[in-house]
């Protein structure tokens, strides 16, 4: 089973990079960003839990749809699809691998070389490690964050942001005390 929903997330990852590439560049599709950084949570019986993640998110422009509702502003309104690849270092040696759904939010017009944002999303997980907080292997996310890019060339941008980071089972067994994460990310954006 374990095996099932990881193929099962790497190919809805793989068919979505493919769709992506295949059609040169659509018309929504605004990036891609190379994410990696450090995460850190605290575990009641184990020592910490270190994380360090890699993930390749997708931007996609929404503003046409923003639009029809009448919502739109200056800045970037986009929905970000977030394949995702962490190595744990600690308690043990383990691994996560997952997808989210996120919606971020710029401040400043699109058109600023310094774009500062704020996300929020959810997303689905498997950990390999186990721990007393989790009752479950499988299990969902909720982030929030802020950051900002700062571009640098016409089309690529350096991407600093702080994330917070919610694990949890949403009450399918228990325990359920869920897992709380810190992250620091950074990586470089590719702009179309």
């Amino acid at each position: 089973m374990k095996r099932c929903i990881i193929i099962i997330i790497l190919t809805i990852s793989f068919i979505t990079f493919k769709t992506v590439w295949a059609e040169g560049q659509p018309k929504y599709l605004q990036a891609v960003e190379f994410l990696t950084g450090y995460g850190q949570a605290e575990l009641s019986e184990k020592k910490d839990y270190h994380i360090i993640p890699f993930s390749i998110d997708f931007d996609f422009n929404i503003k046409p749809l923003t639009k029809k509702i009448g919502f739109n502003p200056p800045s970037l309104v986009q929905f970000q699809i977030e394949p995702f690849l962490s190595l744990v270092a600690q308690p043990e040696s383990n691994m996560e691998v997952g997808t989210s759904f996120l919606l971020k939010l710029g401040f400043l017009p699109e058109a600023s070389k310094f774009q500062p944002y704020i996300k929020g999303g959810v997303g689905m997980i498997y950990i390999s490690q186990h721990t007393l907080e989790q009752s479950t292997q499988y299990n969902f996310l909720t982030h929030l964050g802020t950051g900002f890019h700062y571009i640098f060339k016409k089309d690529n941008a350096v991407t600093l942001e702080y994330r917070f980071r919610h694990l949890s089972n949403a009450s399918i067994k228990q325990p359920n005390l869920g897992i709380d994460a810190h992250f620091c990310l950074f990586g470089i954006t590719h702009l179309f």
